[in-house]
């Protein structure tokens, strides 16, 4: 069972480690999954590495979740929150959206053909 307030202390213990490894991690795996959209890769490619940032993604805001469990209400948690929000749904947008982009680089690859 989940020992929530453990959870809590760790993440407010390791909160420098922590971020120094979730920012740049979920930056660059949600940049891979928009940049494997445009480019039309296949499907399993661009929903293997959505899962990926969206679990980056869901470890911020499950790491601010546990600083708002704990008072801290600043700028930064702020901020991650919405860095992590944004690039779920970026994620996700990726997903929805992948067949329309998919449709738009045929129909231009035909165009031009």
């Amino acid at each position: 069972m989940l020992d929530f307030n453990t959870l809590t202390v760790f993440s407010s213990t390791y909160c420098i480690g922590i971020c120094a490894f979730l920012i740049p991690a979920n930056l660059i795996a949600t940049s891979l999954t928009i940049g494997l959209t445009l480019l039309c890769r296949p499907a399993i490619e661009i929903w293997r590495s959505a899962a990926i940032a969206s679990t980056f993604a869901l470890l911020i805001i499950l790491h601010v979740f546990a600083w708002f469990m704990i008072g801290v209400v600043m700028a930064p948690t702020y901020i991650l929150l919405g860095l992590g929000s944004i690039c779920l749904g970026a994620n996700f947008g990726a997903i929805l959206l992948y067949k329309r982009f998919a449709n738009a680089y045929v129909a231009m690859k035909v165009e031009f053909s």
